[in-house]
C-alpha cells in the first residue's frame, strides 16, 4: 500500500482508494505507527499524542478498539498492525510511506556533491510534499509533536535545490521559483542569500540589493538582530561588483564537458592538481575548490590527457552507481592533493615526501605499458584500478616530476589569495600567472600583486 501522510491523509492500493479509519483519532493512530514504522511505539505514547496529555479513563480500550479496526482493515492489504510487548507496531514490509520517501531523499541529496545529481533528488523529494503532515487530521501542536522537522526538511531541500540550480546556470529560474516562498519566509537568510544571487546574474542589481533591505528591515523589526556574516558577506561583494557572482563556475576557470576546471597555468599536471585548490595561501574563498565532486576529478583527468576519454565516460557512470566509494576515493585524492603540495613546497618535509611514495608505488603496481596513437609507447594505469584510475594516473605524473630536474624550479605563487604552484625554469617568473595574480603599481611606485577578487 501507499500512505501519504505530507498532506491530506490518505492510503491507497493498487492506485484505488481505501478508507481507513471512520475516527480522525484512528487515522492519527495509524499515522502514528507510520511514521515509527518498525519501531514500537508504547499505548503510553499514542494516549499522550490522541489526547494531548488530558486522556479520558478509557483511554487504553479506546487504542485497543481503534488498533482491531484498523487491523480489519488494513489486512486484506498486507498491513499488520503487531502488538509488541506494551505498544503497537506497523511492519514496514515494502509499503510505500511518503514521510519516509521524503526523508531519504531529502537525505541523498545533501550527501550528493554532483549537482545535477542533488537537483533529482530534490525534486524527487519535494514531489512527495503536498502540504504539511496530517493537514487534514492533526492541529498544529499534534503536528509539531510529530513531525515538527518536517516542515524544516522541507525549506533545506528549496535551498539545496536552488542552490544546486544556480551552480548549473539556471538563475533565471530561481529568482522566480523563490519570490513566492521569500514572501512566507521572508527571515530564511539562505533562501534569500540565494534568490539574491539568481537576480545579481540575471542583471537584476537593483532588485538583489533592494531584497537585501527589505530583508535586513524584517530582522531588526521583529526580531531586533542584523543579517548573518554569510547574507552580509554577499551584499558587500555585490556592492563591489565582486567578479565571482557574476557565474555559476569559479572566476579563473575553463568549462569542459559540464565541469568548472582551473586554467591550466603551471606547465605540469602533477601541478596542475595541486592547483585544483585555488586558495592555498589564504581564506577558503567561494569557489576554490575545485574537486567538488567524482565527476569533476574524471573529467579534470581526462581534460589533462592523464587517462583517455572514453575512461571518463565509463568512470562517471560507475560513480554515479558506486556513489559511496566514490566519495572515498574522492577523499582520497584530496589527502594526496594535500600530501603532494607540501612535498613540492618544503623538499625537506620527509613525511610528505613518504606519503606521496606509498601513492606512486601503488600506482606503479597496477600500470601497463601501451602504445599511443602517435606510436610512442607510455605507461598508463590499468583499467583494473576501477574508481581510482585517475588518482593512480596522478600518482603517476607525481613520479615524473619528483624523478625531474625541472622539480627544483617549481616555484610558489606570493600572492596571498593563490599560492599555485608553476615551473619557473627561466627564474624570472613572479607570479602564476598575469591573468590570476598580476602585478599592478601602488600609488608608492611598488610592484604588488593584484589579488583574485
Amino acid at each position: 500500500m501507499e500512505f501519504q501522510l505530507l498532506g491530506p491523509f490518505a492510503a491507497r492500493h493498487e492506485g484505488r482508494h481505501v478508507l481507513v479509519g471512520s475516527r480522525r483519532q484512528e487515522r492519527c493512530l495509524l499515522a502514528v505507527l507510520l511514521l515509527h514504522a518498525g519501531s514500537v511505539v508504547t499505548t503510553e505514547r499514542l494516549i499522550d499524542l490522541l489526547w494531548d496529555g488530558a486522556p479520558p479513563a478509557s483511554a487504553r480500550a479506546t487504542v485497543h478498539t481503534y488498533v482491531g479496526r484498523l487491523r480489519a482493515t488494513l489486512r486484506p492489504y498486507g498491513v499488520s498492525v503487531e502488538t509488541r510487548h506494551d505498544g503497537y507496531a506497523v511492519a514496514e514490509d515494502g509499503h510505500v510511506i511518503d514521510a519516509r520517501e521524503f526523508t531519504v531523499l531529502v537525505g541523498r541529496a545533501a550527501e550528493a556533491r554532483d549537482p545535477v545529481e542533488r537537483i533529482g533528488h530534490c525534486d524527487r523529494a519535494l514531489g512527495w510534499w503536498r502540504g504539511p503532515l496530517l493537514a487534514d487530521v492533526a492541529d498544529d501542536r499534534l503536528r509539531t509533536r510529530l513531525g515538527g522537522g518536517l516542515g524544516e526538511l522541507r525549506l533545506s531541500a528549496l535551498e539545496m535545490l536552488a542552490e544546486a540550480r544556480l551552480s548549473t546556470g539556471a538563475h533565471d529560474r530561481v529568482a522566480r521559483d523563490l519570490a513566492p516562498l521569500i514572501e512566507e519566509h521572508p527571515t530564511r537568510e539562505r533562501l534569500v542569500a540565494a534568490r539574491m544571487t539568481a537576480l545579481y546574474r540575471a542583471a537584476r542589481q537593483a532588485e538583489a540589493l533592494q531584497l537585501y533591505l527589505d530583508t535586513r528591515s524584517v530582522l531588526v523589526k521583529e526580531h531586533g538582530i542584523e543579517p548573518g556574516a554569510t547574507l552580509r558577506t554577499l551584499h558587500e561583494r555585490m556592492l563591489r561588483a565582486d567578479p565571482r557572482l557574476d557565474r555559476p563556475g569559479p572566476v579563473y576557470a575553463v568549462r569542459v564537458d559540464d565541469q568548472w576546471l582551473p586554467w591550466s597555468t603551471s606547465g605540469h599536471p602533477a601541478l596542475e592538481f595541486c592547483n585544483t585548490y585555488a586558495g592555498w595561501g589564504g581564506d577558503r574563498l567561494p569557489g576554490s575548490e575545485w574537486l567538488r565532486d567524482y565527476a569533476a576529478l574524471a573529467v579534470w583527468a581526462g581534460h589533462l590527457d592523464l587517462i583517455e576519454e572514453r575512461q571518463v565516460t565509463r568512470l562517471r557512470g560507475d560513480a554515479l552507481r558506486r556513489p559511496d566509494e566514490a566519495g572515498l576515493v574522492l577523499d582520497e585524492a584530496r589527502r594526496f592533493r594535500n600530501d603532494l603540495y607540501a612535498c613540492l613546497t618544503d623538499p625537506q618535509d620527509g613525511g610528505a615526501f613518504k606519503a606521496v611514495a606509498a601513492r606512486v608505488e601503488e600506482a606503479a603496481r597496477f600500470s601497463v605499458f601501451t602504445r599511443g596513437e602517435d606510436g610512442l609507447g607510455r605507461w598508463r594505469p590499468s583499467p583494473s584500478t576501477g574508481l581510482r584510475l585517475p588518482l593512480c594516473a596522478v600518482a603517476r605524473s607525481a613520479a615524473e616530476l619528483l624523478t625531474d630536474p625541472r622539480r627544483f624550479t617549481v616555484r610558489t605563487c606570493p600572492s596571498r589569495d593563490c599560492g599555485w604552484l608553476f615551473l619557473d625554469e627561466s627564474g624570472r617568473r613572479r607570479w602564476c600567472s598575469l591573468a590570476t595574480c598580476g602585478a599592478k603599481r601602488d600609488t608608492g611606485g611598488r610592484d604588488r600583486p593584484a589579488l583574485p577578487r
